[in-house]
């Protein structure tokens, strides 16, 4: 059964770094590429950040460019996201999923995480 799960989540200030992790299991990301999406209430899964299975491929969304920093580390079995200068906007509760090659499109994607909260409020 693959699995994957976030964390790193949590309530921040404005302009304060978080770092998510996804790390997964039942499979091995050799062979998969990581997507990041997030959700805010009311609003459609928008996605952030993908990356490709060898890292060499990286995506990012208008809104997180020189923001946000999708990074892998295959070994661990683990995909971060290192997320810098936050913003309001930015809240929602965010999703990693899997994906053989990246794609914009959440419908696309393969097994998700449940999630974790990141709320940014002063």
């Amino acid at each position: 059964q693959w699995q994957l799960v976030e964390s790193g989540g949590g309530l921040v200030q404005p302009g304060k770094s978080l770092k998510l992790s996804c790390t997964v299991s039942g499979f091995s990301l050799d062979h998969r590429a990581v997507g990041w999406f997030r959700q805010a209430p009311g609003k459609e899964r928008e996605g952030v950040s993908c990356i490709s299975n060898s890292g060499n491929s990286i995506v990012y969304a208008d809104s997180v460019k020189g923001r946000f920093t999708i990074s892998r580390d295959n070994a661990k079995n683990t995909v971060y996201l290192q997320m810098n200068s936050l913003k309001p906007e930015d809240t929602g509760t965010y999703y990693c999923a899997e994906i053989l090659y990246c794609s914009r499109s959440y419908v696309d994607y393969g097994s998700w995480g449940q999630g974790t909260q990141v709320t940014v409020s002063s």
